[in-house]
């Protein structure tokens, strides 16, 4: 048992914190399966029929409710304490533990003494331990591992005043590692940082618990293993709010055929050796194929960004459409001052071999990773649903362009632009590249923008269709203080 923790927390509190409702527990535990003399825990003699108990509790539940709802267990899941003997249930359970773990041994090892003995029986060996392997062994100990994982409330305070603590989601998933990963771990020695936290909480997004299913079949896999090929699971979870994920103990595969990736000063302005990417989770199965010339390529934003010759007049020369700003022009703004910043976008990575050009360095979050990174640069993969890892006023310019359009919510805008504002310094310089919305949107969110007081260089609006129009600015973080 995890230490610190003392109980399991059952519908059971009901029978034993109402007595109004325990005249008429021994007919509702019969007619949920339980004998007479089996209308608490303490008269249970086998774990298994917990859950019959926990039945015939919840056909007592209405009336339960109905005196004391401020301690409705069922929904609080701890409230109402007093009368439950934590103790002697923890006793119970760990005893069931020891047996079982003791019973697994003993047949584990019956089953290595089978190996070696070459006596006759009316069952033949082979079959024999394969009956006993699967149909005892792991059986037994997967209710074992079960079991452990449940992890019991910590029980708080003094003899007179108590409180009942539970670590968030502990008891939420049935795969073994994502328990281990999200209990809080407890600093060595007892030490306690700066905040007075004695222990570390890993982190992960509260929509996985909407998502259980595909969380522990993520989770699933042997330690020390290969991961499986299921970045594309990984990014589902992502993108429906259960970010940032768990860390996974196993190896992440790469491509058999992986090369030396080129040289920097080629690498930027060169389609990467397509034997570096693991294929097995697109349409395509080489670079050629992503051509915008391609009608089933598999994608369809930001066509043409693996086209070299297209990518390299990007943010370099003039277009005929006055939303275009070229990087020198932006530069000349702030001259010398661009250092770090943020390429925040769909893309493989122009905009920031560009700045690289310039000597700026950048961070950039796109979802065509693996060629950002084989041209030299830092793909960070984050999705919109994530603070951004950076720390407050740090970041020269950030660039926004391709991912961001008048699909968005307007309060989800709302938290990432000042999620922005948090990381862009003082004069810094904020690109809005391209965006484009509905003609009847565009005061929405125009004062999206503006509502920052940012000072314009530019502000450029455009007509993309008959009804969308383009938007691009320049804008410049004042200093606050």
């Amino acid at each position: 048992m995890t230490q610190g923790h003392s109980t399991i927390v059952l519908h059971s509190h009901q029978l034993l914190s109402h007595p109004s409702s325990l005249d008429r527990a021994p007919q509702r535990a019969q007619g949920a399966g339980l004998s007479e003399g089996c209308e608490s825990l303490n008269g249970m003699p086998f774990l298994n029929l917990i859950r019959n108990f926990v039945a015939a509790s919840n056909m007592l539940q209405d009336q339960a409710e109905k005196p004391v709802l401020e301690e409705d267990i069922c929904r609080h899941f701890y409230g109402a304490y007093d009368g439950f003997d934590i103790k002697s249930l923890t006793a119970r359970v760990d005893e069931v533990l020891n047996k079982m773990e003791a019973l697994q041994n003993k047949l584990e090892l019956t089953v290595k003494q089978m190996e070696k003995n070459k006596l006759r029986s009316n069952i033949p060996r082979l079959e024999y331990k394969r009956l006993l392997e699967e149909e005892v062994i792991r059986p037994l100990s997967s209710a074992q591992i079960a079991l452990r994982q449940i992890r019991l409330p910590r029980v708080e305070g003094t003899t007179t005043v108590t409180t009942i603590k539970e670590d968030p989601l502990i008891n939420a998933f049935v795969i073994e590692e994502i328990p281990k990963y999200i209990t809080p771990k407890v600093n060595r020695n007892g030490n306690v940082n700066v905040y007075g936290a004695p222990m570390i909480y890993n982190t992960t997004g509260h929509s996985c618990v909407l998502m259980k299913k595909e969380l522990e079949e993520y989770m699933d896999y042997d330690i020390g293993s290969y991961c499986k090929d299921d970045w594309n699971l990984a990014q589902k979870l992502m993108i429906y709010g259960c970010d940032p994920l768990p860390r996974r103990r196993c190896l992440t595969r790469a491509s058999k055929l992986y090369r030396t990736p080129y040289p920097i000063d080629k690498s930027l302005w060169e389609i990467p050796d397509g034997r570096n990417v693991r294929w097995s989770n697109y349409k395509c199965r080489n670079f050629e194929c992503l051509s915008s010339k391609n009608p089933k390529r598999g994608y369809t934003k930001c066509t043409g960004c693996f086209e070299m010759d297209k990518e390299k007049v990007k943010w370099v020369t003039n277009s005929s459409v006055p939303v275009d700003f070229v990087i020198k022009d932006v530069l000349a703004i702030k001259p010398g001052e661009i250092r770090i910043g943020l390429d925040y976008g769909v893309g493989t990575g122009t905009f920031a071999a560009r700045m690289r050009e310039q000597n700026t360095a950048l961070n950039l979050g796109a979802p065509f990773s693996e060629t950002i990174a084989l041209r030299g640069l830092i793909p960070l993969y984050v999705t919109l649903n994530q603070r951004l890892p950076f720390f407050d006023n740090t970041m020269d310019l950030i660039h926004a362009t391709g991912l961001m359009d008048g699909w968005i919510d307007l309060q989800l805008l709302d938290f990432i632009l000042f999620d922005w504002d948090r990381v862009l310094r003082p004069r810094g310089l904020l690109w809005i590249d391209r965006f484009f919305c509905n003609r009847r949107d565009l005061d929405e969110y125009m004062y999206m923008f503006l509502q920052f007081r940012y000072k314009k260089h530019k502000w450029t609006i455009s007509p993309k269709s008959k009804d969308e129009v383009y938007l691009s600015a320049l804008l410049e973080k004042p200093p606050r203080s």
